[in-house]
């Protein structure tokens, strides 16, 4: 079955991808598993210790090499990407920070600055099959953290698709939805909507035009999108 960690490990495996950012990286669940000697953790409340980390060296001994910011990704990217990045550009980003459309967004752009001409950006949360799972945050603290929470992530993969001919997106049906977001030198036809229209829209919105709004593909369109043989 398709999710985040398996599409990480084939790209870097089948298309020599080495560079990897993470943002919203939480208890390090996937960060700690990915093999590279630059890995950039991003997040305001790490959830874990250095004993951790230093068992997770143990079982992965490249991560040795991390580096952990522990702040939002906006300060990370006003204050520390430009010197870190600016040599060493990203091949590979995992976005899975707060799930709201201005803050993936910001993400998403932001990373794109930094993104190798082959680079894949990851975005987790892109498919929320229920209205309670697309709530707002303050909709989901005041349920008490209860229940699956995406957000609404999938306002920003509408976006880019209504304002980046640069970049080619869709969205795979599975692991709550996984966007792909890649550069491109050919133009694609841009969707109809303002980034104000898109913040109006409604999750009852999305249901009736879920497939146009993310461009949801079945799994397998993964290994032909990026020619990696199953």
């Amino acid at each position: 079955m398709m999710n985040r960690l398996k599409a990480i490990r084939l790209l870097m495996k089948h298309k020599n991808l080495k560079n990897y950012l993470e943002i919203g990286v939480f208890n390090g669940h996937i960060f700690f598993r990915i093999k590279s000697i630059f890995k950039i953790a991003v997040d305001p409340d790490f959830t874990f210790d250095k004993l951790r980390i230093l068992g997770k060296i143990i079982l992965n001994p490249l991560n040795i090499f991390n580096k952990y910011f522990k702040k939002t990704s906006d300060h990370f990217f006003s204050n520390d990407a430009a010197s870190l990045l600016n040599n060493n550009k990203i091949d590979i980003s995992l976005i899975d920070g707060m799930h709201e459309y201005d803050f993936s967004t910001r993400d998403v752009e932001n990373v794109l600055e930094y993104l190798s001409k082959e680079g894949v950006i990851i975005m987790h949360d892109c498919n929320p099959l229920t209205k309670e799972a697309a709530c707002s945050f303050e909709q989901w603290k005041q349920r008490d953290f209860e229940g699956t929470w995406n957000g609404d992530v999938w306002k920003t993969i509408l976006y880019l698709q209504c304002t980046r001919q640069d970049v080619q997106v869709f969205v795979l049906d599975c692991d709550h939805g996984l966007g792909f977001v890649t550069k491109t030198n050919e133009p694609s036809k841009l969707l109809p909507y303002t980034k104000e229209q898109i913040q109006a829209l409604t999750y009852e919105d999305f249901d009736k035009n879920r497939a146009e709004f993310i461009n949801l593909k079945s799994p397998d369109y993964f290994y032909d999108y990026f020619k990696i043989k199953q």
